[in-house]
């Protein structure tokens, strides 16, 4: 499984409550479409995202993604990162589970609702990652692509708080932004998180 796949899962299940962040499924949306552009399967012609290469990468979730693309019609980024999305969560977490990185603890609440928790087995599992988000988010820069792709997602997913839980080391709105912004795939997945918002709010005042 892709290692962007796996690190923003396990950051987003870092909580005490273990439970994902709510946008993590179209971060992971995100990471598959990064994975695909950082190996010129996929580009942006235009509004549009299209299949560059359709040979597979050797990553059987990831090239599951790419065949779905390839055999779809063009589509926006940000509709692209949407139906990526779908299904994503329970595999790469399932797959997380099955190799002995996160646990699944299921309970009840009030003793009539099924709920359910996935807790990090390895606290230190994650330090590599938050040492180069926190390095990319001091100089302004990543020194490799994938730390790159895995800080812009955690913004777009608004995940910086439990990324970077020190309010006086975390980096400002405009130093996250950039990151969120520089690449499309990032700038996609931020505008998917805005569009649910809006439909979450006028479902919910209609």
């Amino acid at each position: 499984m892709s290692a962007l796949l796996e690190e923003l899962t396990l950051l987003s299940h870092e909580s005490a409550n273990g439970r994902a962040g709510t946008y993590l499924d179209l971060g992971l949306g995100g990471a598959v479409l990064y994975e695909l552009a950082l190996a010129g399967r996929i580009g942006l012609d235009g509004k549009k995202v299209r299949v560059l290469d359709p040979s597979p990468t050797g990553d059987p979730l990831i090239d599951s993604r790419l065949a779905a693309i390839a055999a779809d019609k063009p589509r926006s980024a940000h509709a692209l990162v949407d139906r990526t999305a779908k299904g994503l969560l329970p595999t790469v977490r399932d797959g997380l589970v099955a190799s002995g990185a996160l646990r699944h603890e299921r309970g009840k609440a009030l003793w009539v609702f099924t709920t359910n928790r996935y807790l990090s087995n390895d606290r230190n599992a994650t330090a590599g990652a938050r040492t180069r988000l926190a390095s990319a988010a001091r100089t302004g820069r990543a020194f490799d692509p994938r730390t790159e792709a895995l800080l812009s997602l955690v913004v777009a997913i608004r995940l910086e708080k439990t990324v970077f839980p020190d309010r006086q080391m975390r980096p400002s709105r405009k130093e996250l932004k950039a990151f969120a912004e520089a690449h499309w795939v990032g700038a996609a997945t931020r505008k998917a998180v805005n569009n649910r918002d809006g439909a979450n709010a006028a479902a919910t005042s209609s």
